[in-house]
């Protein structure tokens, strides 16, 4: 943690006041002045103010139940040992210490190894990357000729996708490319131009380099979309549909989403051929996360509630989510100037800048991220003891996204949201 992180006093001093209300499964986390009203308060939100829809406080109340490894929902008995993958690929899972299949994983691999297409509906952080990585990464030893195509809606998805597969294939000279806005296009171009078998990106760059005849997906027999759900809010549905269908026809389609609305529907019974459907959501919301709220009552400043939080011990690696660019810029800085060290991740910082803030903050060399939802869609980040809801999340939807960042590989995380 930082060295220069303000001190704690006694137990009593300095620190939100917390009560528990008893509940089946629920507490409620307050940092209120004695009296203020309880659950509803004025958190719908004000005219002129935040438009997102309203979500009952009460939601965000869940009490955490510990995995447990026997019983875990989403690892199963199977070994990767038997999965019909290429020897190597075996070889290198297990160099990387992976032994059982994850839930979805174990019920999708076989599937598109036999050339299904699948559609794949899971919440975060259940292994999705690795069902579609792994069994792919083997046809494409089989036939070297094969080709990939891997759209995500956001350039961080796109480069968690390209270290993992960088760590399934080496030795194995099977090169991916990555293809992002905000970065240069120009050495993108020039990757293309280089043997690989992969390409991963998001939707826009893609359009850019096919309307440049640089990119050219006639050859590619095989496609997946990942966060589908994301893709589709963030408005890239008919750059995706454009991209589907560009590629060699028959082909294999894979989906993965952890919602399936009525527009992706459309996108299935259009692109895909008689999918297998695989699902392993057991509830909405991560039973391994410890769901709570902090009240910020009168006259008093968000910025201080928050300060009183991270300086208790146990917050180590805080991901904090804001609603709005300015917002996460204007808050990491408030937070450099009270000794935390704390980055930021937002639309508006280039590709390297977010990159670089990425990485101080996975590596541990600063302990606090502020993100917007958009910049954060799809991080695996390890280790994140606590994510904090600053702002409100604009859906339901956006909500359990954000605290899937936490709890993660059967460990306990806490999410905070702060309610006026």
């Amino acid at each position: 943690m930082h060295n220069n992180r303000p001190r704690r006093g006694p137990a009593s001093a300095g620190k939100p006041s917390y009560s528990s209300k008893p509940g089946q499964n629920s507490r409620v986390r307050t940092a209120r002045p004695a009296g203020q009203r309880g659950f509803g308060g004025n958190s719908r939100p004000k005219k002129g103010g935040f438009t997102g829809a309203y979500i009952d406080p009460k939601m965000f109340v869940n009490k955490a139940v510990p995995a447990q490894p026997e019983t875990d929902v989403h690892v199963v008995k199977s070994l990767f040992s038997d999965l019909a993958l290429n020897d190597s690929l075996k070889q290198a899972i297990t160099k990387r210490g992976y032994i059982h299949p994850t839930d979805i994983q174990a019920k999708t691999i076989p599937h598109i190894l036999s050339g299904k297409d699948v559609i794949g509906l899971a919440n975060t952080g259940t292994g999705k990357t690795g069902a579609f990585l792994l069994p792919m990464i083997h046809k494409i030893m089989q036939d070297p000729k094969q080709k990939l195509l891997v759209v995500v809606p956001t350039r961080e998805l796109a480069i968690q996708i390209q270290e993992e597969f960088v760590a399934f294939t080496q030795g194995l000279r099977i090169q991916a490319v990555v293809i992002v806005g905000g970065a240069n296009i120009r050495p993108q171009i020039q990757r293309l131009r280089s043997r690989h078998n992969v390409v991963i990106g998001t939707p826009g760059r893609l359009k850019d380099l096919i309307n440049r005849k640089d990119l050219k997906l006639e050859s590619f027999t095989n496609v997946v979309l990942d966060e589908a759900d994301r893709m589709l809010d963030m408005g890239f549905i008919a750059d995706v549909k454009l991209l589907l269908s560009l590629l060699s026809s028959p082909r294999q389609t894979l989906l993965f989403s952890a919602t399936l609305s009525k527009e992706i529907e459309a996108l299935v019974q259009q692109f895909l051929t008689d999918p297998v459907r695989v699902s392993i959501k057991s509830r909405e919301t991560s039973a391994q996360v410890d769901q709570d709220i902090v009240r910020v009552g009168n006259g008093e400043e968000k910025i201080e509630v928050l300060q009183r939080l991270l300086i208790q011990e146990h917050f180590q690696k805080i991901l904090i989510f804001t609603r709005t660019k300015r917002g996460a810029e204007k808050l990491s800085k408030d937070l450099s100037k009270l000794n935390f060290k704390a980055e930021s991740i937002h639309g508006d910082k280039s590709h390297y800048q977010r990159q670089r803030s990425l990485q101080l903050f996975k590596d541990g060399r600063v302990e606090i991220l502020v993100a917007t939802d958009v910049a954060a869609r799809g991080l695996d980040i390890p280790n994140v003891s606590h994510v904090i809801n600053f702002d409100l999340p604009g859906s339901y939807e956006d909500y359990i996204h954000r605290i899937g960042r936490t709890g993660r590989a059967d460990k306990t995380g806490t999410a905070l949201t702060f309610i006026n």
